[in-house]
């Protein structure tokens, strides 16, 4: 799922926004949303150190003394991918804004027209560098997951159930072909598991489990024939510190 962040320091343009984003996810049936709304600049950026955010709609002047410029330049030091769309009524920012690798700058007032373009934009970028970036696009076109937010991949018969940070995803495929969609973090640890060593939390020898949650709750299993393979990766991981020895 896409996850939208929303800054304007404008209330009521804010909610039209946010009004017709929805609309257009429904529209086109694309799996994405709404997840943060703000007219301060201060909160949307402490949203976004710690949540996944794909697309980012920024107004320019918000009436503060962090400008959505300074925002978006704060945000680029963190995250090279999201997509940055700039809104504003002040054309002459036009080129200021392109530096900071801005998908797109939409004069106000916005039109359902013309944000509709750039929303189809998005997703035709998204489907053209697929095999180059960080989304994976299951069996029904418009379902993108971002791999930072999945935990572990399940085989289920012929299907394969996604287990992502905020909810399930299921689709008819296989791991030889999914396999070839995903980067080095992620690891067969059973027949029926692959696991995201990024979002590993604990690793129990005792029932030979991984953990991906500070509770020990969302677990998966790891295979005798894949064991050592795993702990071999979880040793030469330095984000991970636990071993199954």
């Amino acid at each position: 799922m896409l996850n939208f962040v929303l800054c304007d320091d404008n209330k009521a343009i804010l909610d039209r926004l946010n009004n017709m984003l929805e609309s257009l996810f429904i529209k086109h049936h694309f799996d994405a949303q709404v997840t943060f709304t703000s007219t301060k600049p201060e909160n949307t950026l402490k949203y976004i150190r710690s949540n996944i955010v794909n697309v980012i709609f920024l107004d320019i002047d918000l009436k503060s003394k962090i400008s959505g410029l300074d925002l978006a330049k704060e945000i680029r030091k963190q995250n090279k991918q999201v997509y940055i769309i700039f809104t504003s009524a002040h054309l002459e920012y036009v080129l200021i804004a392109y530096q900071y690798k801005t998908f797109d700058f939409i004069p106000k007032p916005i039109t359902i027209e013309r944000l509709e373009e750039t929303i189809m934009r998005i997703m035709e970028d998204i489907s053209g560098v697929q095999k180059k970036s960080k989304f994976i696009r299951l069996s029904n076109r418009n379902t993108i997951i971002d791999e930072d937010s999945i935990r572990f991949i399940k085989k289920d018969g012929m299907k394969l159930v996604f287990f992502t940070d905020n909810r399930t995803y299921e689709t008819y495929s296989s791991f030889a072909k999914i396999s070839e969609e995903l980067p080095n973090n992620f690891v067969r640890c059973h027949k029926s598991y692959i696991a995201n060593i990024n979002k590993i939390t604990n690793v129990s020898s005792v029932d030979n489990t991984i953990a991906f949650d500070a509770n020990n709750e969302v677990k998966c299993y790891i295979g005798p024939k894949y064991k050592n393979k795993v702990m071999e990766v979880l040793k030469n991981d330095g984000n991970f510190t636990n071993n199954l020895e």
